[in-house]
């Protein structure tokens, strides 16, 4: 009711525009709930500050209500595997666990560069004595509508965090970032405000940054905030790209759509872009976009480029192993 029709977010966004409809619209067609990216560039552009993403959230949960499961969804079998593996995570490991900060590399950020995964675990733990855990932050799971499931995801977390004795969770993912904030009792920090309280890191050098925000942290920016004093050169913002194309799972829903956004990124015609989201490095580089970086990539020196293909799956798999 909110809704005054000015079809800004329709501009800002490619899946209401696809379907010709604003907030308001949207909000009536519960069969498109998968279809959203939950990119909340709609929200940002929005002058009645209508939240696209809740919209899409509450059609989702309405619609596992209606169906009695998510599984009873067609939606569901498209992203089957991804519940199979996020719902109670297959490659979790506490094998190295410490008491204290613990390190939280996610899921991500280990299946695209394992090289870097491995020395940032070596480095923190050798140099600080910080121990490692590799579990899902669940968000995942309740970004598909299913928060009950997702709660026991926190829940389960939290309660192992506390048997080790964890004081303070270190992330490298935004995602994890943002989800996690809240939903734990112990402090969230970004791993590069640790890195620079450890002394471990020298800042970047460069003439230029072109800096591709992620989803989570686009408006917040609470994690950019933490790696600013860490770049020494001019930072532009890209603007202009929705998401990566794995937002909210939709790309399962809309493949041309979520295709189109490296496309645009493309266009752009960038010899180098850099990111903090192992998701978006690795979804851009593998739809053709070149000179993609990982902010803690460079700071880590590493040179590693984002893992394609099946491979990414396997890297997860070897950290059930490794640790």
């Amino acid at each position: 009711m909110d809704c005054i029709h000015c079809g800004n977010c329709t501009r800002h966004c490619a899946f209401l525009a696809n379907y010709k409809l604003d907030l308001a619209g949207f909000a009536q067609h519960p069969e498109l709930a998968y279809h959203c990216f939950l990119c909340g560039e709609c929200t940002a552009c929005c002058p009645r500050d209508i939240d696209g993403r809740e919209i899409a959230l509450n059609l989702r949960q309405e619609r596992i209500a209606q169906a009695g499961s998510f599984s009873a969804l067609p939606e569901a079998k498209a992203r089957r595997m991804l519940v199979l593996e996020k719902k109670n995570y297959l490659f979790n490991s506490y094998r190295r666990a410490k008491p204290g900060p613990v390190l939280f590399p996610g899921c991500n950020f280990p299946s695209f560069y394992p090289k870097t995964t491995r020395k940032l675990i070596k480095l923190l733990e050798e140099r600080a004595g910080i121990g490692t855990v590799m579990d899902c932050c669940g968000k995942p799971i309740a970004e598909l509508g299913m928060m009950e499931e997702s709660k026991t995801i926190c829940d389960r977390l939290s309660r192992r965090l506390h048997r080790i004795g964890a004081t303070e969770l270190v992330v490298l993912c935004p995602n994890c970032c943002a989800f996690l904030k809240g939903r734990l009792d112990l402090p969230v920090v970004s791993i590069y405000q640790k890195l620079q309280e450890l002394g471990l890191v020298q800042p970047l050098r460069a003439e230029r940054f072109a800096l591709y925000l992620p989803c989570p942290d686009r408006h917040s920016r609470e994690m950019m905030e933490s790696f600013l004093p860490l770049l020494q050169g001019q930072i532009e913002q890209l603007s202009g790209v929705q998401c990566c194309g794995l937002g909210g799972s939709a790309a399962a829903s809309e493949p041309q759509i979520a295709a189109g956004f490296a496309t645009k990124m493309q266009s752009k015609g960038l010899s180098e872009m850099y990111t903090y989201c192992a998701s978006c490095a690795g979804q851009f580089a593998r739809s053709g976009c070149e000179g993609v970086h990982h902010l803690l990539v460079e700071l880590l020196r590493t040179g590693e480029t984002p893992v394609k293909g099946m491979s990414t799956l396997l890297n997860r798999a070897k950290y059930k192993l490794i640790l």
